[in-house]
């Protein structure tokens, strides 16, 4: 059974820093792109960030380009967000995903997510 978990979201005040882990269970970690989606109250799910099997290579959203880093330990099964400078837009449940194509970012591409983790930042 895949699973998917999400840790460290919370409440922040605005220009404070949160560190998301997801913890990975039942696939084979090092073969899968990981990626973070979030989700806003009254707005679509959209994509924040990905990094592929390896770790080298990254892509990220233009609302995380210079705030957000993601980072993987293949060796622990898990992926990494780091947050900083964090704005109250910010605020959203935020969810990791897996996925075989690290060239497609929309939700579809990706089998597997986890339950997800609130994050919200006041101001």
């Amino acid at each position: 059974q895949v699973q998917l978990v999400e840790s460290g979201g919370g409440l922040v005040q605005a220009g404070g820093s949160l560190r998301l882990s997801c913890a990975a269970s039942g696939l084979t970690f090092s073969t899968y792109a990981m990626a973070w989606f979030r989700q806003a109250p009254g707005k679509d799910r959209e994509f924040v960030t990905i990094i592929g099997s390896t770790g080298i290579s990254t892509r990220y959203a233009d609302s995380a380009k210079g705030r957000f880093t993601i980072s993987r330990d293949n060796a622990k099964n898990t992926v990494y967000l780091q947050m900083n400078s964090l704005k109250p837009e910010d605020t959203a449940v935020y969810y990791c995903a897996a996925g075989r194509n690290y060239y497609a970012s929309g939700q579809a591409a990706f089998a597997f997510w986890g339950q997800g983790t609130q994050v919200t930042v006041s101001s």
